[in-house]
């Protein structure tokens, strides 16, 4: 093969591996962080008071004046009252899967969870992605649940 064609084919390749990181799904990485916070930042939920979805039935910014740290992230609350009732039961509170898109858990990979494209399910808070994967996750709530309770362990170990 010409040198030439060797650095085309080279430049091609390159492009397409480069190209596919965008548009495909990040793969399961085995040990992610148990709470999605962001690339830039220590705050699960980006934020947003986890309690507040189960009270007030719709996302709220928590405050820097009412945190706590669960799970190596720093949680932020609208008040005293919603920061207390979550140390003594986090596991009610905190959305499922430390926050990651419950979809793409359900497909065995993480993505970041937004906490505007929530749903209460049986009690328990769950994220995803934007409104479009929200959508498709609510084709088959209990299934995707199931399968994403499957792959969790996985995910996380």
């Amino acid at each position: 093969m010409s040198p030439r064609l060797f650095l085309r084919f080279g430049l091609i390749a390159i492009g397409m591996v480069a190209g596919s990181l965008f548009l495909t799904p990040a793969p399961v990485v085995a040990g992610e962080r148990p709470v999605y916070t962001g690339f830039l930042s220590n705050l699960a939920v980006n934020g947003y008071d986890p309690v507040a979805y189960f009270k007030e039935g719709r996302p709220v910014e928590g405050g820097s004046d009412h945190t706590l740290e669960y799970q190596g992230a720093e949680w932020r609350f609208v008040s005293s009252e919603n920061r207390d009732a979550f140390r003594q039961n986090p596991e009610q509170y905190a959305p499922q899967y430390g926050g990651y898109c419950a979809w793409a858990v359900s497909q065995g990979y993480t993505a970041k969870g937004d906490p505007m494209n929530w749903r209460v399910v049986n009690g328990k808070l769950y994220l995803n992605y934007n409104t479009d994967i929200q959508m498709r996750w609510e084709r088959d709530i209990s299934g995707n649940i199931r399968s994403a309770d499957q792959n969790w362990p996985q995910i996380i170990n």
